[in-house]
């Protein structure tokens, strides 16, 4: 195989808690991670002599991005030289809870994977991903999961959501690494037996459902604030910040009530309306 091209999706958290902090630095969470595969990036991979990488995102077209860094992890796991030129191609909003970088990531290692017949199992796939990054893992097979320790322990489960899902990002950089150093951990899981019926949410019940970074971001930016509260102004059956922000989401009644919180928010925000038709 010679090229590949991959759609890298986006994803939401329906609820995350922190539970406690690890020996290693890092927190032990409970969330549940819900794929959104018609916002995504996408990468081509070219199989060549050298690798070469380029993205249309000149700010992370460097060693640190973490296409590139995969490229090294698995090259350096498997043993194998990986000569191929990469192109990135953006569109899920950067530093915004909704783990563009990290799908790009696993959407590397997997293609790779393919593209040179290294043969590495799912789980050595998950081992790499979590080296990377501890929402990469998830990415490596992109259906609703409940994700447990760092994200990487995960129970897939049969969940859809039919209703129009409307994604909003205010463009403002959130830095993950200070907003875990603001969170206080609560060492009680939530309730997701509660909110899934037979595969299908329950939005009264899924309104229990909290987002433990939401206090601190909302202190620091009340616009994220308002974001959230402008969705259940306009009737959105519920609504939350993905991860450690800065993007909020709504499932909305209809794509009616989506035009209108797209009306009332500022023109330079990102949108995207999802679980609708063109």
């Amino acid at each position: 195989m010679k090229y590949i091209e991959i759609k890298a999706p986006a994803k939401i958290n329906i609820g995350l808690r922190i539970l406690s902090k690890r020996n290693d630095g890092y927190h032990n969470l409970h969330t549940l991670f819900y794929p959104v595969n018609d916002l995504y990036d996408k990468i081509t991979i070219e199989r060549q002599e050298e690798f070469e990488f380029y993205t249309d995102k000149e700010e992370i077209n460097n060693e640190d991005n973490l296409i590139v860094r995969a490229v090294e992890l698995i090259g350096d796991y498997s043993k194998k030289k990986i000569g191929a030129k990469i192109v990135l191609k953006k569109k899920i909003p950067m530093g915004a809870g909704l783990g563009g970088g990290s799908s790009d990531a696993a959407a590397v290692l997997i293609s790779l994977n393919e593209m040179f017949s290294l043969n590495l199992s799912y789980n050595e796939l998950i081992e790499l991903a979590l080296r990377l990054g501890s929402d990469v893992p998830f990415f490596i097979k992109a259906k609703p999961a409940i994700g447990y320790s760092r994200g990487e322990a995960l129970n897939h489960i049969d969940f859809e959501i039919d209703n129009p899902i409307l994604i909003i990002n205010p463009g403002i950089h959130i830095s993950t690494k200070e907003a875990f150093e603001n969170i206080a951990p609560v060492n009680k899981e939530l309730d997701y037996g509660n909110v899934i019926i037979k595969g299908k949410p329950d939005y009264d019940a899924m309104k229990s459902l909290v987002n433990d970074f939401e206090d601190y971001v909302f202190a620091l930016y009340p616009e994220i604030k308002e974001l959230k509260e402008k969705f259940y102004k306009h009737g959105a059956l519920f609504a939350q910040m993905s991860g450690s922000g800065s993007t909020v989401y709504g499932i909305l009644k209809s794509q009616n009530d989506a035009q209108k919180i797209i009306r009332d928010i500022p023109p330079d925000y990102f949108y995207h309306l999802s679980n609708c038709p063109d």
